[in-house]
């Protein structure tokens, strides 16, 4: 998510200080800008500075935290899990890549996007199909059995690695090949001619490649998998396997600890922010899996064992890839979907979850166009580092910590409940910025170059300008923006965990409840629809994004 202020941030360094705007309307701008940017950074940080004041909490000292065993082994937890599943990530994704750009074959564009179903994929349903399949009744501990072998259990640190595997595994895979896809085409023309090996081609052509985008691509899967809960909450299996923010969920919903869940909070804030400190100020242009990526003509084929094994690595993430999402499409397809689809628990649920991701796409797409234009107007690179530090927070404040801290400080005015929803809408905004930004960004920069010069020329600034030179290059992205906007939010779990309850269900908290309850074919049946709604909504505008590219 960090990496989706890269783009923003190249694009309005190309354009020149105080050209694309006049000095009064780049101001207000900057001004509504910097409003965003406070009210973010207040959203999010905000009640854990208030809660001493509030409810009288502060966090325990560095020594009683060292001294806790429990928080030793949350702590011990969520680092282990996080640094084997980005290695076990780049272990795999990287010879997937290389595979993927090495072969060319009919459906080679289908295979891309299927490796990007993981990604569209709500984590929950993604939770459920990798249950399914690897769980102590599933195939493979069916396999198991009859070869004369115990069960295994999909729940603890095994099943989380799986899962981190199942999401970022692909991830990786595609920030590779996007990174492959940039190598001049002049390049492997002359690597034919002179007849390399297939050492020396990955000597180099390939390995600079990976040099650039191995790092960002495992710093992105690190704090990805250090800011974990979902897949943590449903296959981690008790506190042993619990990540930080697991810990405050159990903290708050079972254990009733608010003393406990603001330290382990402001543990979670601290820790990662360390973790972000080295990459802060780096830009990074590394594709995170946005669109298709282009495939340059390799002009030597390789040997034939060469080209086998790229087959069967491709052919084994697929049907790793495609097992559970198989399940949960057969799953569901066996559920009773009528009587689910006309269950009044599901469509109050239904309309609840299309209301909030309404509410977050409207909230979160006027924030990110505001911090792009601010960004554009502005000739300074630490003003435009403020613009695009929102893109951050998402990682140093992640929703459950959010949620948890407006959880805390909204007991000293009453009941949550009562402001349960708003707090749910404004956490999905925020979290739904990055990707805004990173699809809005560059459109503005882009209008800004081209159109600058002629808008201040003429005297255009304020509505004027954004009505006659942004609105017209802006409506495709912003369609593209609230696809990927409302399928983010539908599919979150992060708020709602916390504040959920009688009165507020979505789809992905009414999936918990029947997955709690062992009503396993309701189950199946809504994360099935949940599934196809995120896909729908994400492979839409992913293949926009792709056309546009190309």
């Amino acid at each position: 998510m960090a990496a989706g202020a890269g783009p923003l941030n190249a694009g309005a360094d190309t354009s020149e200080a105080g050209a694309t705007t006049t000095s009064s309307d780049a101001i207000r701008r900057r001004a509504a800008g910097g409003l965003v940017v406070a009210a973010i950074v207040g959203f999010c940080f905000l009640p854990i500075l208030l809660l001493p004041l509030l409810a009288g909490l502060a966090p325990a000292s560095p020594w009683a935290l060292a001294s806790d065993p429990y928080l030793r082994s949350v702590v011990g937890f969520t680092l282990t899990q996080a640094l084997l599943s980005t290695a076990l990530s780049v272990l795999f994704g990287v010879p997937l890549a290389l595979a993927l750009d090495r072969l060319r074959f009919p459906g080679r564009d289908l295979v891309l996007r299927l490796f990007f179903l993981p990604q569209a994929l709500p984590v929950l349903v993604g939770a459920l199909g990798l249950v399914t399949v690897f769980g102590r009744n599933g195939v493979v501990a069916d396999a198991f059995a009859w070869a004369g072998l115990p069960r295994p259990s999909i729940y603890g640190l095994t099943g989380v690695l799986l899962a981190h595997v199942f999401f970022n595994m692909p991830l990786v895979a595609r920030m590779v090949v996007g990174g492959l896809s940039g190598v001049p085409a002049e390049s492997w023309k002359l690597a034919g001619q002179l007849s390399l090996s297939r050492w020396a081609t990955f000597r180099i052509l390939e390995l600079p490649v990976l040099r650039r985008t191995l790092g960002p691509a495992a710093g992105l899967v690190f704090m990805l998998c250090v800011t974990s809960f979902t897949l943590v909450l449903v296959l981690g299996g008790g506190p042993r396997a619990s990540t930080l923010e697991v810990a405050i969920y159990q903290s708050l919903r079972y254990d009733f600890d608010p003393g406990r869940a603001f330290t382990l909070a402001v543990l979670q804030i601290l820790l990662v922010a360390l973790l972000l400190l080295p990459t802060l100020g780096r830009s990074n242009s590394v594709d995170t899996g946005f669109g298709q990526a282009r495939a340059n003509r390799r002009f030597h084929r390789g040997s034939i064992p060469s080209r086998l094994f790229d087959g069967a690595v491709v052919v084994v993430a697929l049907a790793f890839l495609l097992a559970p999402l198989t399940a949960i499409a057969v799953s569901g397809l066996r559920s009773d979907l009528p009587h689910i689809l006309m269950d009044p628990a599901f469509l109050d649920a239904l309309l609840k979850s299309l209301s909030i991701a309404l509410g977050a796409s409207v909230l979160g797409i006027a924030a990110s166009v505001c911090l792009a234009l601010a960004a554009d107007g502005s000739g300074l690179a630490r003003s435009r580092l403020l613009f695009a530090l929102p893109a951050s927070l998402v990682l140093v404040v992640p929703p459950i910590v959010v949620g948890a801290g407006w959880f805390l400080a909204l007991r000293a005015f009453g009941d949550v409940a009562r402001f349960a929803p708003f707090v749910v809408v404004a956490t999905n905004a925020v979290m739904i910025i990055p990707f805004a930004t990173r699809i809005l960004g560059p459109e503005i920069a882009a209008v800004g170059r081209r159109h600058g010069r002629l808008a201040r020329s003429l005297g255009l600034e304020g509505w004027a300008r954004i009505v006659h030179v942004e609105w017209p290059a802006l409506r495709r992205p912003l369609a593209l923006a609230g696809a990927f906007a409302m399928a983010i939010s539908l599919g979150d779990l992060g708020a709602v965990a916390l504040f959920g309850n009688a009165d507020l269900v979505t789809l992905p908290y009414l999936l918990l409840q029947r997955m709690g309850a062992y009503r396993s074919t309701d189950a199946a049946g809504i994360a099935l629809i949940l599934g196809v709604l995120c896909v729908a909504l994400i492979l839409v505008a992913e293949r926009g994004l792709g056309e546009k590219r190309r």
